[in-house]
């Protein structure tokens, strides 16, 4: 199973045209079998941002997809709004479900929504509601599938200067996650990417195997952050039988295009890093891959 992992449009001013025009054109070359795209499809949650997201998606591949919302598409400063029904517009326009289940042949993938608006508008909450949901989910899976999670929200901080903390309470999540054997968790919100797994953060949290964390930049907007400061991002995730195998692809200016930068595999069952990680492409260089991937 192929998927390709969008996460932070933010359509609105932020939104580059070139380069989502650039992502679609890419988005085609990877045939997806599955679309994830993990939150802030907008800036400032209007309505008319969400039409203009609701038709970029609808320009990608026919793929089944998976589409969580995320801190920005839930009104800031329209308090009003924010506190009695701050998911209208998400979902009127792009799904009237907050929590989604996509069942494939190969997996049983898990949206979850952890915006929490009117108590924690930047850093989110998943709230004990929600994961009875997944709970509930994943105990009526069968074993031979993969089960993964979705959430815009970081379950772990990105390794480097910035240091922004991770959601509330994410230890008490990733041990059920770890306990219903999930996988892989895909994510955005940070602006930048982290490919790695929760072992790094925590260590008693499933000490065995852990899960992949892959977390994607913003694909198209001008709100990157560190490392990827105004850089566009995103992820090719390849399920196979015994591996999961990552391509970080990021847009080349100058060549108008998506390009790989690195890859990163992890055995499937044990969730540990191989010795397969590259950096590739003009951008790549060792030293860098060598902290991005820890």
């Amino acid at each position: 199973m192929k998927i390709l992992h969008i996460s932070d449009l933010h359509f609105g001013p932020p939104f580059l045209p070139r380069v989502g025009e650039s992502l679609r054109r890419a988005a085609e070359s990877v045939s997806p079998d599955v679309i994830v795209v993990s939150g802030d499809l907008t800036q400032r949650a209007k309505p008319e941002q969400f039409e203009q997201a609701a038709e970029f998606l609808r320009q990608l591949p026919d793929a089944p997809r998976v589409v969580v919302p995320g801190n920005h598409d839930v009104p800031l400063y329209r308090i009003i709004e924010r506190f009695t029904d701050p998911h209208r517009h998400y979902q009127r326009i792009i799904s009237k479900e907050l929590n989604t289940v996509l069942r494939t042949d190969e997996a049983v993938i898990v949206g979850l929504d952890s915006t929490a608006p009117r108590s924690a508008i930047s850093n989110g909450r998943l709230h004990p509601s929600k994961l009875d949901f997944c709970r509930r989910v994943f105990e009526n899976t069968p074993p031979e599938l993969s089960r993964i999670v979705v959430a815009h929200h970081h379950f772990a901080p990105a390794p480097d200067y910035l240091r922004d903390r991770a959601m509330p309470k994410a230890k008490r999540a990733i041990k059920l996650f770890v306990d219903l054997g999930v996988e892989l968790i895909l994510g955005g919100h940070l602006h930048r990417s982290y490919i790695g797994n929760t072992l790094d953060f925590y260590p008693a949290a499933g000490r065995d195997h852990g899960i992949v964390i892959v977390q994607s930049g913003t694909s198209t907007s001008r709100r990157g952050r560190g490392r990827e400061r105004e850089k566009n991002t995103f992820n090719e995730i390849d399920l196979s039988q015994h591996a999961i195998r990552v391509t970080h692809h990021i847009y080349d200016d100058d060549t108008g295009i998506f390009a790989p930068l690195s890859r990163h595999e992890f055995a499937r069952g044990s969730g540990r890093l191989s010795t397969q990680t590259d950096a590739v492409g003009k951008h790549g260089s060792a030293e860098w891959e060598a902290e991005f991937s820890r």
